[in-house]
């Protein structure tokens, strides 16, 4: 394993996600406090603040408050932006976002979980109707649950927090992971692990509780230190849309070229055959300089290859017509992105204006914008049952749902199960300028 390798593997994003009032803020707060990662200082302004949103704790302070940076938020004791923190183990490093549970937030959960490996969602314990079967979940819980399965996080853990208000009873726990069982199903997410726990008195959260005698799995620090997050088998090979085209110094003399941008999938490397697509022209690789220094005289930057995730100035062999938009791809790739100007796609609507079949839309994916015209709207995930609504309607703010689209001219991308990078994007309605959607492409059409 190399440095780089290494050094990805260690570092580990998560967010946490779940309804109002479920614990977010206290489990991130407990997190750091229990790992000693807060400043002396810190604890002692904390401690005189006169909004809190509980009136002891074990640390002294309301550890909620520790990721509650606005003074708005502190006042109306919820969680509004979301707030990144960092924290580290001698195993691990550990860069976390505090998402808001509030439904009109939900944009901003999926902004973090759209930067995340990880995700941790609470289930507040106490506020599970437990007289159903299978008990009744909280409809945010839900939500939060598809958007990150439909965001393709890898990685997911129930937090079934204030266990304490229940007397950490065994019977109960099960009866809630029952519940979240049965709600993993209906959405195709994987069998998550499940942790009972009280954020406010640290309970499995960094230590083991000796109140959960019956519970012999790990704690979600230990979970959080235990997992795997070494790149995942690549579905796609080289994926590099060009970002701007640069040139030397535009003499005659000296006529550098670099095409400009970050490497999404895969790798490359010099004398490398590439195509690029859509125009589909060949061409042989010949300088790749690592970051945005473009003097090509100064070989410190001159490497022979780069990889996913690094920055590069691609020069090439062969003087061809390359501009922002164009994706360079492996001349050997066997499963080539498709051309397509009808795509299908999963939304999750962020505006408060409802989708509009008349309205006029900008869909930005990679290095491209494009105008996009909603064709169809094929159904729409009721939140409340995890199944899709019997009528279609135009989606209203946080609602999920299948959307099919007619673009203004063709773009190359991969489906979002084969390539996370090259298989979104966002939408913005032209008219205001607003990001309105993110979209996962599920089906594309030539």
């Amino acid at each position: 394993m190399t440095t780089n390798q290494t050094q990805n593997q260690n570092v580990v994003r998560f967010i946490t996600a779940g309804s109002v009032d479920d614990g977010k803020s206290t489990l991130i707060g407990r997190l750091l406090y229990d790992t000693k990662s807060i400043l002396v200082d810190q604890l002692e302004s904390l401690s005189k603040t006169k909004h809190a949103r509980v009136t002891s704790s074990d640390a002294g302070v309301d550890l909620a408050l520790l990721t509650d940076g606005l003074e708005a938020e502190r006042e109306q004791g919820i969680t509004i932006d979301v707030a990144y923190r960092y924290f580290s183990t001698p195993k691990r490093k550990f860069i976390v976002a505090d998402a808001p549970g509030h439904e009109q937030y939900t944009r901003n959960l999926v902004t973090g979980a759209s930067q995340s490996d990880v995700a941790v969602i609470l289930v507040d314990a106490t506020r599970v109707d437990l007289s159903t079967n299978p008990a009744t979940l909280l409809a945010q819980t839900k939500r939060h649950a598809a958007i990150v399965h439909l965001l393709g996080l890898r990685h997911v853990v129930f937090a079934v927090n204030k266990m304490d208000l229940l007397n950490f009873d065994e019977k109960v726990f099960n009866t809630i992971k029952a519940s979240i069982e049965d709600l993993c199903s209906k959405i195709d997410l994987p069998a998550p692990t499940l942790i009972p726990m009280s954020a406010l008195l640290g309970a499995n959260v960094v230590t083991a509780s000796k109140e959960t005698p019956w519970y012999k799995g790990p704690t979600l620090l230990q979970w959080l230190e235990s997992l795997d997050t070494s790149p995942q088998s690549e579905k796609t090979g080289l994926r590099f849309p060009v970002q701007y085209v640069a040139r030397q110094d535009g003499s005659a003399s000296d006529d550098f070229r670099g095409y400009l941008g970050q490497i999404e999938s895969g790798s490359v490397r010099v004398g490398q055959k590439i195509k690029v697509l859509p125009e589909n022209r060949e061409a042989t690789v010949s300088k790749i300089y690592l970051g945005n220094r473009l003097n090509h005289e100064n070989t410190n930057n001159e490497v022979e290859s780069a990889k996913t995730g690094e920055a590069v100035a691609i020069g090439l062999t062969e003087d061809i017509d390359v501009s922002r938009g164009c994706l360079f791809i492996s001349a050997e790739d066997l499963n080539p992105p498709t051309l397509s100007k009808q795509i299908s796609a999963d939304l999750c609507w962020l505006d408060s204006e409802p989708l509009s079949l008349s309205r006029k839309y900008a869909l930005r994916h990679t290095t491209n914008t494009i105008g996009a015209k909603v064709k169809e709207i094929q159904q729409v995930l009721d939140v409340q049952t995890l199944s899709h609504a019997l009528e279609t309607h135009p989606l209203n703010a946080n609602e999920i749902g299948r959307v099919d689209f007619v673009l203004q001219k063709p773009i190359v991308s991969d489906l979002f199960n084969q390539s996370q990078r090259t298989g979104a994007f966002i939408l913005i309605d032209e008219a205001t300028n607003h990001t309105v959607a993110a979209g996962m492409i599920r089906a594309a059409i030539a």
